[in-house]
């Protein structure tokens, strides 16, 4: 389940979610991460510092990491990403290093807001309706990362009274119900971490097919969703941290830190309570272990300013700017994420906006041509081949003079399906 990405993205999780603190909310660091790697091929020789300390590795092999997770999707958590431009900003750098973007990578003009919001609806599963950046004339570059998924459990919760979270718990006397483990199907544990001590674990796992068009039968890929308590009084961004190190090998048979029951006192804590009875077992050694998790349902929404420090988009300034001149940096996530008893669904859209200031007034004039009386057409083919053309270039391959205009058909006055 580890993959070389785990550490760096750790480590940026890490400062992602200390920027929002301790409050209530959801976030994507791979979607930011994923931003700051698009650009990892883009870096000059020099000055681009601020950006490899964020990404956790150097620009050019993060780069190269992007690259294999967007043009490989996991079936049940896509990632998109686009780049997208003004048309008059269109320089030959730019358009050099937009040839070294993955190839799952969307590029173009620039969209205007209702494109950008269409392109969040579209690639985060209809969870988010709105782009994180509202677009204006500054904006010459954007580019933009999603990630969604919607799954159902292989085998979903049981309930349960709120009073199965424990007479410790804020929340019991809030609820009415909470989710139970199944029977079967779940998995839950207690870890020692060095971060946060000893916590309780449980994962849940997505349904063959995960409730994903994309994923088949056939697809060996799946998604854990893991959960992580630690004692009231461990800070936030340790619980964080050992629940990143317990999710990169949550789906081992003997996950790293699980700590047997046997070791532990019987009696009560905050996090569990620990009894023992006599059963008839097939167990090898006649100690059986069992486990059960209640936990609550949840939802979040969130909205995330990325160009704080260490989270490197404030360093994508000298990074973009030799591609479409001085530029000024806007980047924001939007996320949103739910947790019930039969399944999990999330998503999160990240924005970057590079701007410039808008050029002096001046005067345009614009000529609308009319061609209202009859004219001619001609269709000519175009062949070029490297630096020359080919034996096609410059053939005229249909002509016709145009004396009897026609209506616009009725099939016409409906706008195309989109996507």
């Amino acid at each position: 389940m580890t993959t070389d990405l785990h550490g760096p993205l750790a480590r940026y999780a890490a400062r992602l979610h200390g920027s929002v603190g301790d409050r209530h909310h959801v976030a994507s660091p791979l979607g930011a991460w994923l931003l700051l790697a698009l650009c990892g091929s883009a870096v000059p020789d020099r000055g681009a510092d601020g950006l490899a300390d964020a990404l956790g590795t150097d620009p050019a092999t993060a780069a190269r990491t992007a690259a294999a997770l967007l043009d490989a999707p996991h079936p049940l958590a896509p990632a998109a990403t686009a780049v997208w431009h003004r048309p008059d900003a269109d320089t030959d750098a730019l358009a050099a290093w937009r040839a070294t973007l993955p190839r799952a990578t969307e590029t173009g003009p620039l969209p205007d807001q209702a494109g950008l919001d269409a392109w969040a609806r579209r690639h985060s599963a209809g969870l988010l309706d709105r782009f994180p950046l509202t677009l204006s004339p500054r904006v010459v570059l954007a580019l933009a990362s999603a990630v969604a998924t919607r799954i159902s459990w292989a085998d979903p919760f049981d309930l349960a009274p709120a009073a199965a979270l424990g007479p410790d718990s804020p929340w019991a006397g809030r609820l009415t119900r909470v989710l139970r483990t199944p029977a079967y199907g779940h998995r839950a544990w207690i870890a020692a971490t060095p971060e946060a001590g000893d916590v309780v674990v449980h994962t849940a796992a997505a349904e063959p097919g995960g409730g994903n068009e994309a994923a088949g039968p056939g697809d060996g890929a799946g998604l854990l969703v893991v959960s992580v308590a630690a004692a009231a009084g461990v800070a936030p961004a340790d619980v964080l941290a050992a629940a990143y190190r317990i999710a990169a090998d949550a789906d081992a048979d003997e996950p790293t830190g699980r700590r047997s029951l046997f070791d532990l006192p019987l009696g009560a804590t905050p996090l569990w309570t620990l009894r023992e009875e006599t059963v008839r077992t097939h167990a090898r050694d006649r100690r059986e272990e069992r486990h059960a998790a209640a936990l609550p349902c949840w939802s979040a929404r969130a909205e995330h300013d990325l160009t704080g420090p260490g989270l490197g988009f404030s360093a994508l300034a000298p990074v973009l700017a030799p591609l479409v001149g001085g530029t000024d940096i806007e980047a924001r996530q939007v996320a949103v994420a739910r947790y019930s008893r039969y399944g999990f669904e999330a998503a999160a859209v990240t924005g970057v906006f590079g701007t410039v200031s808008l050029p002096p007034e001046g005067v345009a004039r614009t000529a609308e041509l009319r061609f209202g009386h009859p004219y001619a057409v001609v269709a000519v083919a175009t062949d070029r081949q490297g630096g020359g053309v080919g034996p096609w270039h410059g053939v005229p391959v249909f002509s016709g003079w145009v004396a009897e205009p026609g209506d616009v058909p009725e099939a016409d006055l409906v706008d195309p399906p989109q996507g």
